[in-house]
């Protein structure tokens, strides 16, 4: 890819991840893009086929902007399952705050708008395999609790760690992140880490 195609690429990724902050999820349209990007519609077009594309690769791109690989690799190194569990908890909890507004503005826009669900779905997905990453990794320790299966509680961490969670301890209830992540590494440890005694 050269370097003008990539540039213009990148152009057009800044811009979007601005527009979801700003806009709230309403109106990020193709045309409002290439504006804020200083080039044609048709320019974006050349980039991506569709919106969706462009949410999706919008949202992978604020993942690499903001080094989440590097931010997850203590959780991936982690030796036993109640370490990766805990890491990772710590990681996401922490790293909520930063893609808040694009975070925000694609579930106020998803009920309406196919591409800002497919979006939000894609990196809700992403997320869902940390959450079945750090389960796994209990049940191969023989440390996960009784009574869960790796799909049952991949789903509940999963549902436990979603944004509308952490969105209304930290905004509706007034907990700081750290508060956060120490409750949910907590209740996580208690939920689905088998007792030791």
């Amino acid at each position: 890819m050269s370097s003008t195609i990539s540039d213009t690429r990148t152009r057009i990724l800044e811009s979007t991840v601005r527009a979801l902050e700003e806009s709230g999820g309403h109106g990020v349209r193709m045309g409002d893009i290439a504006k804020a990007a200083g080039i044609s519609r048709q320019a974006v077009y050349l980039h991506f086929p569709s919106r969706t594309d462009l949410l999706i690769a919008s949202t992978k791109h604020l993942d690499e902007k903001l080094d989440v690989d590097r931010r997850l690799a203590p959780s991936r190194a982690a030796v036993t399952g109640v370490e990766r569990l805990r890491l990772y908890i710590e990681c996401w909890g922490n790293y909520i705050p930063e893609i808040y507004g694009v975070a925000k503005a694609l579930m106020m826009a998803r009920d309406t708008d196919e591409a800002a669900a497919a979006a939000w779905q894609d990196r809700m997905l992403a997320m869902r395999d940390g959450c079945r990453a750090a389960i796994d990794a209990l049940h191969a320790d023989g440390t996960l609790a009784a009574g869960w299966t790796r799909s049952k509680a991949t789903d509940a961490l999963w549902t436990m760690l979603l944004v509308p969670n952490w969105e209304n301890l930290t905004a509706e209830c007034g907990w700081s992140t750290k508060q956060y992540v120490r409750f949910m590494s907590d209740l996580a440890r208690q939920m689905f880490v088998r007792d030791s005694n």
